[in-house]
């Protein structure tokens, strides 16, 4: 078969994702690709460890005065302590979920290379026209995993940071861009799993008069929003067979601008899970393959 991608299902090298690492070729990567300093993370982690200092000081301040007069420590402080400390679990926790630590980079790295791709650690404000690209500061992509023929295609991780000082948050994203032949009018596909009860989760907000009906009952997991005189073009990419791929990837969403498709994650997109590799090179080689039919039916219809 035609290969799309560098490595595609069938041929993707998923070895270097498991197999034992070589830790000092691990800490020699990692001196010579050392990643730019998070501060907004180092902030929340000093403030977690702050409050939870301060939240531990009452209670054992509560704890001695209650055995000392004695009395039972009330149920409302115990609940109140078990909230708070239920908070700072998941505020960590979920800061984890999103740390890429030096053997994932090494992983990501030679993954890249047995891929026939390239990797990146860091990626300063990247030149990309997507809806997530445009806003905030401290913008940075990062474990960026690139490749160049037939068509280029860059998977990474994404941050920035929006408001100041107690209002800063730091926002992050997942993102696989491919490179088009053609520029396209500004076409978005919503997956509406991973939005909220009031709204899209993408940053952005659309015209209903864009709305589009997909095929079958795909309605129900996808909003699809297309400038007039472009129905065809954006029914002919989301076919059955693309929507049925996007089903089994229910986080992603897609943007189409200019000459670029993004998809988008609030997960990692660059991780060392090898099934989420399989996932993402199975959507990337199918979306691929019809941008290049979509390519000559464009040509035999304009």
């Amino acid at each position: 078969m035609t290969r799309l991608l560098p490595g595609t299902v069938e041929t993707m090298d998923a070895r270097p994702l498991t197999e034992p690492v070589d830790q000092r070729a691990a800490k020699k990567f990692e001196r010579a690709n050392r990643p730019p300093v998070d501060v907004g993370k180092i902030f929340v982690f000093v403030l977690i460890g702050i409050i939870g200092a301060f939240i531990l000081s009452i209670f054992g301040f509560m704890t001695v005065l209650s055995l000392g007069s004695g009395q039972a420590i009330s149920p409302g402080m115990l609940l109140f302590v078990a909230i708070l400390v239920a908070m700072i679990v998941f505020v960590v926790s979920r800061l984890a979920k999103n740390r890429v630590g030096p053997t994932d980079r090494y992983r990501l790295s030679q993954f890249a290379g047995a891929n026939g791709m390239t990797y990146l650690n860091s990626i300063p404000d990247p030149p990309l026209p997507g809806m997530i690209f445009r806003i905030g500061r401290a913008r940075t992509s990062s474990e960026v995993v690139r490749g160049a023929r037939p068509r280029f295609v860059e998977f990474g991780n994404y941050r920035f940071t929006t408001g100041y000082g107690e209002d800063a948050t730091t926002r992050r994203w997942g993102y696989v861009a491919i490179k088009l032949d053609v520029p396209l009018p500004h076409i978005v596909l919503d997956a509406t799993g991973n939005n909220s009860a009031f709204s899209s989760n993408l940053p952005a907000t659309f015209d209903r008069s864009q709305k589009l009906s997909l095929e079958g009952d795909f309605d129900r997991y996808f909003t699809l929003y297309c400038p007039q005189g472009y129905e065809r073009d954006a029914l002919y990419l989301f076919t059955p067979d693309i929507m049925a791929h996007f089903i089994n990837n229910a986080t992603l969403d897609v943007e189409i601008v200019d000459e670029w498709l993004f998809l988008y994650t609030r997960d990692r997109m660059t991780t060392p899970d090898a099934a989420t590799w399989a996932r993402l090179f199975g959507t990337v080689d199918a979306l691929m393959a019809k941008l290049d039919q979509w390519a000559r039916w464009h040509d035999d219809h304009r």
